[in-house]
């Protein structure tokens, strides 16, 4: 279930209002930096039912004062008695006081001899030289220690060069928000990916990132509510998104249950709500870290998880597996041999495996990829780095693969290392399952060929027995002579022989009356010229015209 909360305050008497913080002053429990057009506020307040006072940020206009940021989170006043002032050693560090001027909590920050402390409209509270508004320049900012919520423009990630690790983790409860178990940050170790812990423990893996989003993250898509980036380079490594309106606030949160979520201002309902499709991380069974063991793929069935080996492996407890216990996972069927030539099997659809282990080079193509690890005997697989343009860069892992996962969309093809007889076992049988499918092919268009026979033949006899019943009623007059009149040839009189025989059908050769016409004797003999023989068609037909 989504748990969607935020952390309220006490009421907090506010002076006038004022964004900076210059040497020499100070903020006491009760007074407040507010930023320049009023989105944030920096200020003390005591979370849910806690007593105890911390110095934090929270969202002013919004979310009942949902707090961002937390200074002091596990160094608690308490009492009233706390104050933030900016060092008078001239380091420009800011430092939280207590009753007996002891400190509680201070940054650190070059030494400047202006320095000043700003709360900026994006919720960044920053440690600045006099009126240097360059970024790149800041001595100190608080989007570099997030708390338990991601906003637009922090960087998720790490300075490989000052060793700074900028992560998102829980509260304790929402009375307590000392830093607890669960994080979500990105490990740099090998090929850098983003991971979600608890403790030291991997419980959820989003994978490295493939030109577009994160390996095991296809959600993470382009939406007309915030854009997105990711950075790689020798000095550091990070994720970060910006919002397209800034009337939409929309962040990232670890709630103290662990589970991390993606929520946005909803402005009719006056709540924080799961954005989707991006609601959260760990979205079935299968994104559970390493539900199958090594050299498996885990895909959703039915809503449940179910475990795969690769092909060519088998597993490795089949005792445990069968009782469904398949964290031991596979082993080769048949083991390498590197010095008689390996290959290397297509699995398609996936979710890379586990890149602590693994090396990459954006520079090369798939084929040179192949090579590089073809004659490394410690490379397990190979796969396209970036999946831009066709595919280009080369990922190599060198350990087992773990944590794979089927994807039906926006999967990644991974070419695992095989022994060259297993591969030639897998090419053996590939045609016994090709003459399958091809019997199983033959035989329904077969039977879809017979059943659509069968309807023409219905249809043609249906049609010619109706047209027989039309015709029928036209033919009464003849079918009745049997088959002996279709060779009957009858005689086709001349008008003018017929009105000589009967003296211009004179009244005096009138024989009788009827129903048809007056009937008349013939006054003249008629001649064979006067008339001809016609077949018996023929004469049906001239009838047929008379009436």
């Amino acid at each position: 279930m989504l748990i969607i909360y935020c952390f309220l305050f006490y009421t907090i008497r506010t002076a006038t209002a004022r964004d900076t913080l210059n040497l020499g002053q100070s903020i006491r429990d009760g007074e407040t930096l507010v930023s320049a057009n009023e989105s944030f506020e920096l200020g003390f307040f005591s979370p849910g039912k806690s007593k105890s006072r911390y110095l934090g940020i929270w969202y002013k206009k919004i979310g009942n004062g949902t707090v961002i940021w937390v200074a002091n989170r596990d160094a608690p006043l308490s009492d009233r008695s706390g104050a933030l002032n900016i060092s008078s050693q001239g380091n420009g560090t800011l430092i939280l006081l207590n009753s007996t001027n002891g400190i509680v909590w201070s940054s650190n920050a070059s030494r400047t001899r202006n320095p000043v402390a700003v709360l900026l409209e994006s919720g960044n509270l920053v440690v600045k030289d006099g009126k240097d508004i360059d970024p790149d320049n800041f001595l100190w900012q608080s989007f570099d220690y997030p708390s338990h919520i991601l906003l637009a423009g922090m960087k998720l990630g790490v300075n490989l060069v000052t060793g700074l690790n900028r992560f998102i983790s829980s509260w304790k409860s929402t009375d307590d928000p000392a830093q607890d178990d669960y994080v979500y940050g990105i490990d740099p170790s090998g090929v850098p990916q983003a991971v979600f812990r608890k403790g030291s423990t991997i419980r959820y893996r989003a994978g490295s990132w493939n030109g577009l989003h994160w390996t095991g993250m296809p959600q993470l898509q382009p939406n007309p509510v915030y854009t997105f980036e990711y950075v790689s380079n020798e000095n550091e490594v990070f994720y970060r998104f910006n919002l397209i309106k800034s009337s939409v606030p929309s962040m990232m949160v670890m709630n103290p249950l662990g589970d991390p979520q993606r929520l946005t201002w909803m402005e009719q309902t006056q709540k924080w709500a799961p954005f989707v499709p991006f609601s959260g991380l760990i979205l079935d069974q299968c994104d559970n870290y390493a539900l199958c063991g090594a050299y498996a793929v885990c895909n959703m069935n039915s809503n449940s998880a179910k475990c795969e080996c690769l092909e060519g492996f088998v597993p490795k407890s089949p005792s445990e597996w069968d009782l469904l216990d398949k964290s031991d996972g596979c082993v080769r069927r048949t083991q390498l041999d590197c010095e008689h030539g390996d290959g290397f099997l297509k699995r398609e659809s996936v979710k890379l495996p586990d890149t602590r282990f693994s090396l990459v080079d954006n520079k090369i193509s798939l084929l040179e990829c192949k090579e590089l690890c073809s004659k490394n005997c410690s490379c397990t697989a190979y796969a396209n780095a970036d999946v831009r343009g066709g595919g280009s860069g080369c990922l190599l892992w060198f350990h087992d693969l773990i944590d794979m996962k089927e994807l039906s969309e926006s999967g990644q093809d991974l070419f695992v290392r095989m022994a060259a007889s297993e591969l030639d076992d897998i090419e053996r049988k590939k045609p016994k399952k090709k003459k399958k499918v091809a019997i199983v092919i033959t035989s329904v268009l077969l039977v879809t060929g017979v059943i659509l026979l069968g309807g023409f033949v219905y249809l043609w006899k249906r049609r010619h027995r109706k047209q027989g019943k039309t015709d029928g009623s036209s033919k009464l007059d003849y079918n009745d002579r049997g088959n002996r009149e279709e060779e009957m040839e009858l005689p086709i009189f001349d008008w003018m022989a017929i009105a000589n025989a009967t003296e211009n059908f004179s009244d005096k050769n009138k024989l009788g009356e009827g129903g048809f016409g007056p009937v008349y004797k013939r006054g003249k003999k008629l001649r064979l010229k006067d008339f001809q023989k016609v077949p018996d068609k023929e004469w049906r037909s001239s009838k047929m015209k008379s009436f």
